[in-house]
């Protein structure tokens, strides 16, 4: 979580302590990384050694086959497109901690329809505090959250769902799923109370488990069995069984918060693959990521997010990783 700067810093100083005859250990997801730092790299998958390579001798493409045990695609495959009107509008917003104090600062942002919108920024610069407010999880101080003409700011999780918003939440273990639930019950978390899947406060297990049983197949959720708990499933397949349940909702806006944290990259391939799908089918997303990357490779229009404040919008196809990285960290803010 750290700005493209401070990961080249990070760099040198592993490379300086590897020149004082010092070894060092790197574990991470980033082949980016391993390829600017790394002398030799071991491969695990579903925790077994699959091999021991010379970095030097091998490209990102065959280390990611090897990670996930398939080609895997670096490229996100979108096409330009047009986006429609304004769905979502966040106007002047404050919002607290839970310290008290102000984390969101009057903060104002614009979602179209047909759009992926990044929010690129380092970690604690009002990013939680705004997902939490715009899903209901979270008081708004002032400010003014627009839906489709309708003010929804303050209103509660269900109601801001039933407006047309769902979310993909950053933390999936803590608020996106019920681990001791099963992936059928975890489907039908929003919507439990409606038909058909339930009628007269009596849950219809047949229609859950024909609704859950068609999502484990689209969604390629492993393995098949509805039964399962979710909180045995990997990262990737909780991942999934979130999805599945977001966008099979149809929402008009949907949000990702961190919706590639932790997985390997054949699921985060499959993460943009479905929320390029969204975009496409006219629904606007908010990607919120501290993955600068990611950002870059799935947005149509970055906003960077600096102490609680929106500090500039650029279009993805001309931005670059250093001017997002100096907005990032404050620079060119206020004069800096």
């Amino acid at each position: 979580m750290l700005t493209p700067q401070e990961i080249d810093e990070l760099m040198e100083i592993i490379r300086s302590l590897t020149s004082q005859g010092k070894t060092v250990i790197i574990i991470t997801h980033k082949l980016k990384e391993i390829k600017q730092v790394a002398d030799y790299c071991t491969i695990i998958r579903r925790g077994k050694k699959i091999d021991t390579v010379k970095v030097e001798d091998v490209s990102e493409e065959q280390l990611a086959s090897m990670m996930v045990g398939r080609n895997v695609s670096f490229k996100v495959d979108k096409t330009d497109r047009e986006p429609g009107e304004v769905v979502l509008e966040i106007d002047n917003l404050y919002v607290k901690d839970n310290r008290g104090l102000d984390a969101v600062k009057g903060l104002s942002l614009k979602l179209r329809k047909g759009e992926v919108l990044g929010l690129a920024g380092v970690d604690g610069n009002g990013q939680k505090e705004l997902l939490e407010a715009l899903t209901g999880l979270r008081k708004v101080e002032s400010g003014k959250i627009i839906m489709n003409g309708q003010d929804i700011t303050n209103l509660s999780p269900r109601e801001i769902i039933d407006s047309g918003i769902n979310n993909i939440p950053e933390d999936r273990q803590k608020r996106g799923l019920v681990l001791d639930f099963t992936v059928a019950e975890n489907m039908i978390l929003e919507n439990y109370h409606k038909k058909p899947f339930s009628s007269g406060g009596r849950l219809n297990h047949k229609a859950i488990n024909d609704f859950a049983t068609e999502l484990v197949e689209k969604f390629d959720v492993r393995p098949r069995n509805i039964k399962q708990f979710a909180g045995a499933l990997s990262g990737g397949n909780q991942q999934k069984v979130i999805l599945a349940r977001e966008i099979t909702n149809n929402p008009e806006v949907l949000i990702a918060a961190q919706p590639t944290r932790g997985l390997d990259v054949g699921a985060i391939e499959y993460v943009h693959k479905y929320l390029i799908e969204q975009r496409d089918k006219g629904k606007a997303v908010l990607l919120i990521s501290f993955e600068l990357d990611e950002v870059m490779d799935v947005s149509d229009r970055i906003a960077v997010i600096y102490d609680g404040k929106i500090v500039d919008i650029l279009d993805a196809k001309t931005a670059d990783e250093k001017t997002i990285g100096l907005l990032m960290a404050g620079g060119g803010v206020d004069g800096e």
